[in-house]
């Protein structure tokens, strides 16, 4: 079976990262899964939040928003208070980066990661995880260069994948007229070698089973191998992480 975009079920979008794209940030990079786009910008600021201080480490944090016209109709800008989306697809971002990263390595500082989606085609918070990683790294690489921290903090590389049922077919990596149609809706961040970070998965129309639970692991565990790929090919000669 071929999607509506020529896809096979388990293949993904065209994927492009594209690092060094802010020239103030301490580390960027311009994610594209399909037509979603998310410009990841990483920033060192000192001091570290107070519940870290005197623990003898730093913190990295995330930040997720949409430009109004990211979307098919006009999205409200956050003026004081983030919807509850905005604030639990940050808070994913923030803990996906802190899975990779030995907090203990960092001066008392925090790094805030802000993902923001220029245009909106499913896949935002996948995007921003992936191309999050991008932009932290690259950010730690400038910081070590002028001596600001000592150690590398980076442990593993980290991605994620979306993964959606329909009519019992398992799709990789789902755009916006996919995620609309689908029964079950899986987020899955994971580290190489299929070591998971964390799982999301709702039945939006019906149930699934272990059995489909198991597959969508498999498809997903091969699609972010495949951005472990791409987020290599970025950051090759940085000497962060195995090429």
């Amino acid at each position: 079976m071929l999607r509506l975009d020529g896809r096979r079920p388990d293949e993904f979008r065209p994927v492009q990262l594209i690092p060094s794209v802010n020239p103030y940030a301490e580390g960027s990079c311009l994610v594209y899964f399909g037509k979603t786009q998310v410009i990841c910008t990483a920033t060192y600021e000192q001091p570290a939040p107070k519940w870290v201080q005197g623990q003898g480490g730093g913190w990295v944090t995330a930040e997720y928003g949409m430009l109004p016209r990211s979307t098919q109709e006009r999205v409200k800008r956050d003026r004081v208070l983030a919807s509850g989306r905005t604030q639990e697809i940050s808070r994913l971002i923030g803990r996906s980066l802190r899975a990779v990263v030995d907090l203990g390595k960092l001066p008392d500082a925090q790094i805030i990661v802000d993902c923001d989606v220029i245009v909106a085609d499913g896949g935002t918070r996948t995007a921003s995880v992936t191309g999050g990683f991008v932009a932290l790294c690259m950010a730690i690489k400038k910081l070590m260069d002028v001596g600001e921290i000592k150690q590398n903090p980076i442990v593993d590389y980290v991605s994620a994948a979306s993964v959606g049922l329909l009519e019992r077919q398992i799709l990789l990596d789902l755009n916006y007229q996919e995620d609309v149609a689908i029964s079950t809706d899986m987020n899955f961040v994971m580290r190489p070698n299929g070591k998971l970070v964390e799982v999301q998965g709702t039945a939006e129309k019906s149930f699934y089973d272990q059995n489909q639970l198991m597959e969508m692991l498999r498809v997903a565990q091969k699609g972010c191998e495949f951005l472990f790929q791409k987020q290599r090919e970025v950051l090759k000669g940085l000497h962060l992480l195995p090429d």
